[in-house]
């Protein structure tokens, strides 16, 4: 509309305005399709839904999906899965659902989607049927279609990543625990595959699973693939936990001793942290590729892990993607068995409300770096190095100026699928990050009231540590959360944490770091993990604390920081540097252009493109080169002391 005059707009409201009477009187002359959607109620759903998922054109991106669905007559209303456990946001693909056919007897019935919900379809079930029988596709996108979750890349011509929300219907009106589904899938010739589920069955490449709630049907994803490696972590004692592969080459799932020494160190370190487990068997289902997406969802007994192709075989690629699957695994005590209360809803179309994100995932986030530091995939500095790199772009959140950090967590359905541009300015998923300072801060707080007798770990062991081996959830609310850390340690914690969660100004309102024995400061050397990021960056360069902007190897600027030297220049996201001081681009040439600005007292002078108009523009920046690092005060060694790792 921004771009009609305004007598267009009224003229297209106008007509618009009769379209929807229309629409309503031919609603009123289909009374065979009911608009209401029923309740859910938590009683039992008579019978047991099938799916069998065809896989074998996974490699073509088409996942065909066969379902029934025990019915009785009337009107019937079936959801696809909207809001996805983990993804924060109303999700679900259902825009790569294609050739929905819905037959009773043999015989094509008419349905009808939801005016109001996109996600809901009506029908009516005709006298003397018992059940429907569904065929339709789920068409996954291609590479450069999707980049999230469900919606983004998961197969490849040798591999398949699937979660089973995209490929499922069920009725509405009750809770999905309460609803019972068997599952089945055929496999491309020669695939192995690795699923949280429990085989039944299995004929040739057909494989049959176990009945189960649809709750535990949606959380339990499967991988598949020509290029497959299963190895055993379980500690001894504890329930199975297995690390499942596939890659784009045989080479790429193998793990060496090392490698394999420090997943089972995961496992050990993180039952040690909680006291307990909630799962009766475990499953890392780990996708190493590089023609899919790249990102990791959590599931109560398994994690959905997407890593580029040389994880195991690149060491920069190691450094920096090795706390992933210690965050997803995390997850299935914080996240999966203690829940917020907002986030639990009786099924998968009542909207989830975000606002203790960071907890869920905060609190999650500072746990997988320390864990990471405790089985040994990061060194003590490594660990100093994250959060020396994680301080930096929070101290210079320029949109902390008007947005709380409470406020991205509240916002988590926009910043997740928002805008890649701009992200000091707008925040993003701050509670990520910004998180791990939280909870630094709440663990040295309590380490120091507590003259070191105890700690967040204290806190682990109360929250999580009840009923082992139980994953029926347990909500959580503020409240929860303020009486356990005052069980672990006396202390007006509810104000402590509005305090950092409510704050808006220029400072970083957190101080473990500091608290913690060390101190943020900045020189001209990267640090270990940005060094590494940058290897596998492909020539992108990130000035974000001197000349206050992000630019790819190609020279494609990614964030401007509000109000900083490049931003006062004229610069902005999606604009191109073509040249520096007159010579071609490259990362190198800009950073010794801003070395040599630091002992001069002319500008940098860069030529940029916008679209096709070309400009020069002179930064007035002369500060240098400017990387994090976390430098030794005084007091005690209190992060030292927290990555430690335990022996029970």
């Amino acid at each position: 509309m921004k771009f009609q005059t305004l007598r267009f707009s009224l003229i297209a409201a106008a007509v618009m305005a009769a379209c929807s009477l229309s629409a309503a009187a031919v609603a009123q002359s289909s009374p065979e399709f009911s608009g209401d959607v029923p309740a859910p109620v938590d009683q039992p759903y008579a019978g047991t839904l099938t799916v069998n998922v065809d896989l074998t054109d996974a490699g073509k991106r088409i996942f065909r999906s066969h379902e029934t669905i025990p019915v009785k007559s009337g009107a019937l209303t079936l959801f696809y899965p909207k809001w996805i456990p983990g993804e924060h946001a109303p999700s679900g693909p259902v825009s790569n659902i294609s050739g929905l056919i819905i037959r009773a007897n043999g015989k094509q019935l008419p349905w009808r989607r939801d005016l109001r919900d996109m996600f809901a379809i009506h029908l009516d079930v005709p006298q003397d049927v018992s059940q429907l029988d569904l065929e339709f596709q789920f068409l996954s996108p291609g590479e450069g279609e999707g980049s999230n979750f469900g919606a983004s890349v998961s197969t490849s011509p040798d591999l398949v990543d699937m979660e089973f929300n995209q490929v499922v219907f069920y009725p509405a009106g009750y809770y999905t625990r309460q609803i019972q589904i068997q599952p089945s899938v055929q496999l491309p010739q020669g695939w192995k595959f690795g699923s949280s589920l429990e085989v039944d069955s299995q004929s040739g490449n057909t494989v049959r699973f176990k009945p189960l709630s649809f709750n535990n049907f949606v959380d339990s994803p499967l991988i598949a693939g020509a290029n497959f490696n299963r190895v055993d972590l379980t500690p001894s004692g504890s329930a199975p936990v297995y690390l499942n592969v596939v890659g784009d080459a045989a080479k790429d799932v193998k793990l060496t001793d090392k490698q394999l020494d420090q997943q089972r160190k995961v496992v050990t370190q993180t039952n040690f942290l909680f006291g307990a487990h909630h799962y009766n068997h475990y499953d890392f289902l780990l996708t190493l590729s590089d023609h899919t997406g790249h990102f990791g969802l959590e599931h109560h007994q398994a994690s959905d892990d997407r890593l580029p192709a040389n994880f195991f075989t690149d060491d920069d690629m190691h450094l920096v993607a090795a706390s992933l699957m210690p965050h997803e695994f995390v997850h299935s005590w914080n996240g999966k068995f203690r829940r917020p209360a907002d986030l639990w809803t009786p099924n998968f179309n009542v909207p989830m409300q975000d606002d203790l994100l960071w907890v869920y995932e905060g609190l999650t986030d500072y746990w997988c770096g320390i864990l990471t530091a405790r089985a040994n995939l990061w060194t003590p500095e490594q660990y100093r190095d994250s959060i020396a790199n994680i301080a930096a772009a929070m101290t210079y959140r320029t949109g902390r100026a008007w947005r709380p950090l409470q406020d991205t967590a509240d916002a988590a359905p926009l910043t997740y699928y928002g805008s890649e541009s701009w992200i000091n300015w707008i925040r993003d998923t701050d509670f990520y990050p910004e998180g791990q300072l939280l909870w630094l801060d709440v663990d040295t707080k309590i380490r120091e009231l507590s003259g070191g007798k105890h700690s967040l770990d204290d806190f682990a062991r109360a929250f999580y540590g009840m009923d082992n081996g139980s994953y029926v959830t347990k909500t959580y609310t503020f409240d929860d959360v303020i009486s356990t850390l005052n069980q672990v340690q006396p202390f007006d914690w509810a104000k402590f944490l509005r305090d950092r969660l409510d704050y808006t100004g220029t400072d970083l309102p957190e101080h473990g770091i500091e608290r913690g024995g060390w101190k943020l400061v900045f020189n001209d050397k990267e640090n270990g993990e940005e060094k590494a990021a940058a290897g596998i960056r492909h020539g992108a360069a990130n000035l974000a604390y001197s000349l206050g902007l992000v630019v790819s190897g190609k020279g494609s600027i990614a964030d401007v920081q509000w109000n900083g030297p490049a931003f006062k220049a004229g610069l902005v996201p999606g604009l191109t540097i073509v040249a520096v001081n007159g010579h071609d681009f490259s990362a190198d040439v800009l950073k010794d252009a801003v070395t040599a600005a630091k002992t001069s007292q002319a500008p940098i002078e860069l030529l940029v493109k916008n679209v096709d108009v070309y400009s020069t523009v002179k930064v007035d920046y002369h500060g240098g080169l400017r990387y994090p690092h976390l430098e030794r005060a005084d007091g005690k060694d209190l992060i030292g002391a927290i990555v430690a790792p335990r022996s029970k």
